[in-house]
Formats: structure tokens, sequence, C-alpha cells
């Protein structure tokens, strides 16, 4: 069998703006630094860690990451139940639970935790409110927490994802001096 060899372009490469530039930005930095980094992630499905590994040389410094879309999945990754049931899943201290869970199972250094809705308040969740996102980025002995309120009307989940993506990279690139 014979295959045909074909150089293939990255669209995102090209693209100096936005999620795509600020996350190789931070991954650049990751590389130069030498700082592992890992992730559990909810309302963006795993969308960050596709982002990090779309940077060339990204497999030095990302350990792995968790996409916890159920409130049984991050308990099952670390996350307290009992946490979760008193504050919510959607919340500050849950989002910095997930990122130290995720930092702890993959002995990295950075952890990063997201959680929030993206269109559509939860049926499961009581506590949801359209577009209200949670964050938490923890490097060393310090974090960043941080709740955002999105606009979603007429936006697809993917641009809503991208947004949440791009806010957590510049958070990064911020706590780490970039």
């Amino acid at each position: 069998m014979k295959y045909e060899k074909r150089e293939i372009r990255d669209r995102k490469a090209e693209d100096d703006s936005g999620c795509a530039a600020l996350l190789g930005r931070l991954v650049h930095h990751l590389i130069a630094e030498n700082i592992s980094v890992s992730a559990m992630e909810s309302c963006t499905s795993g969308l960050l860690a596709s982002g990090i590994t779309d940077t060339e040389g990204a497999s030095a410094v990302f350990k792995g990451a968790f996409v916890t879309y159920s409130n049984e999945a991050k308990v099952a990754q670390g996350v307290s139940a009992e946490l979760i049931a008193r504050y919510g899943v959607y919340s500050l201290p849950v989002a910095e639970a997930m990122a130290r869970a995720c930092r702890e199972a993959y002995h990295a250094e950075l952890g990063i935790g997201i959680t929030g809705t993206t269109g559509n308040p939860d049926p499961v969740n009581a506590d949801s409110a359209e577009g209200e996102v949670y964050y938490a980025i923890l490097w060393r002995g310090e974090k960043c927490l941080r709740r955002l309120q999105l606009d979603t009307a007429g936006l697809s989940r993917h641009a809503i994802k991208e947004r949440i993506v791009a806010e957590v990279a510049a958070s990064a690139c911020a706590l780490l001096g970039i």
C-alpha cells in the first residue's frame, strides 16, 4: 500500500489573536520554564486540554486532563461530594478542588479547574445559571479564582467554550507573569 505524503497546515496556528494565540503563548512559556500542567474540565469539555496539545512540544509539560461533566465524575476524580453539596457544583470552592485534584493526580505544578454552564440552566443542578462559569488556577503557593458571567445570546456552545478557555489562558498567563 502506498501513502501520499501531504503537508497539512493548521489554520489555528496561523491565527495571531484569540484563544489559540493565548494558549500558544502559555504553552511555550510552560515548555521554556519546564512547568507541568494538568486540568479538570466540566463545561469546556476538554477544549482547554485540546488547545494545550495544539502547540508543538506540549507533551513535554502536559500531564493530562479529566473531563468531568457530571457531579459523579468530579467525585470519582477527588472532588468532595460534601463540598459540592455545601457550595454547589458551580462555585469557586469546587473549581479550586478540581484544580487541586487534577494537579495531585497527575503530579503537575500547575492545575486548572473549570466548572459552569455554557447555555441553558442545568436541570440536574439547581445552582446553575446560564453563562455562569467558575475557574481556578493553582501554581506553587499562588492561586487565581475567578467567576465569569458570559453573555451567551446568539453564540454556539463551541464559541462559548472558546471564550471560557481564552479567559482561563489569559489568567494563567497573568499568574505566571507572561
